[in-house]
């Protein structure tokens, strides 16, 4: 089973940098047309110009927008279709943590926006893809998770419930939308990522300590399974949340 994507069409969202950028880039070297979005314009079209230099790709769109904003989903769900002629991967890597610590001091409107832009964008995004190209060609969504959406870790809490709520989403999605769209999920661990500096800048060592891999996570890790969970390699796993942890759920922690 072939893990190229020559002729196929990507959406990856949030891919201005970080783990997106990596899966972006991960499938524009295999072969697929690629479009990203970010909240930023300038920092979109920096990271396509970078993707296409990198890969030697002239097939990467860059199409701003925040991903909690409805005319933003469908101007990038409707642009990929009009530039590519197709759209067969979604990826739903969009994500925001604005809430830190202890649930019932949490402003529930910063919840309240972690919920809208990790759960409900995914949803609505995969829903104009559904409409637009999925439901009468086929293809994969592929959604990314959290360890802390299967392990409470007391500091990120709304957080890990938006990602808990995610993978029962892939869930669902992958009943509902299957055989012609497999739906799967996968669920990182601290990955190197500005994103994520919060939860290892400054004691980077000790937090590669409680991994039984003794590293953190690189973008690149995580978009190498994407790239098969989405491709036809991986053509009978559907509903499915991998982890790529470095092992650390395997210690009885999320980190």
């Amino acid at each position: 089973m072939s893990q190229d994507f020559s002729g196929k069409a990507a959406l990856v969202t949030g891919a201005s940098r970080g783990i997106g950028y990596g899966i972006a880039r991960e499938l524009l070297s295999r072969g697929a047309a690629v479009t990203i979005t970010g909240r930023k314009p300038e920092a979109c079209a920096s990271a396509a110009a970078s993707l296409a230099e990198e890969t030697g790709s002239d097939r990467v769109l860059a199409v701003p927008g925040n991903a909690g904003d409805d005319a933003a989903r469908e101007e990038a769900v409707t642009r990929t279709v009009e530039t590519f002629g197709s759209l067969d991967v979604l990826v739903n890597n969009t994500g925001i943590n604005p809430q830190f610590g202890f649930l019932m001091e949490a402003d529930l409107n910063a919840v309240r926006k972690i919920f809208d832009v990790n759960v409900v964008a995914a949803l609505g995004f995969a829903q104009l893809a559904w409409k637009a190209w999925l439901s009468e060609h086929g293809g994969a969504i592929v959604n990314v998770a959290s360890v802390g959406g299967l392990r409470s870790t007391g500091v990120i809490g709304a957080y890990g419930a938006s990602k808990a709520a995610l993978i029962r989403l892939t869930e669902e999605l992958a009943w509902q939308l299957g055989p012609r769209v497999r739906v799967n999920a996968v669920a990182p661990a601290v990955v190197k990522t500005k994103f994520a500096e919060a939860l290892w800048s400054g004691r980077e060592e000790e937090a590669t300590q409680q991994y039984p891999m003794k590293r953190l996570g690189t973008p690149q890790d995580v978009a190498s399974l994407v790239a098969f969970l989405a491709s036809d390699a991986a053509s009978w796993i559907t509903g499915e949340t991998v982890r790529v942890d470095g092992g650390i759920l395997a210690t009885g922690t999320a980190g």
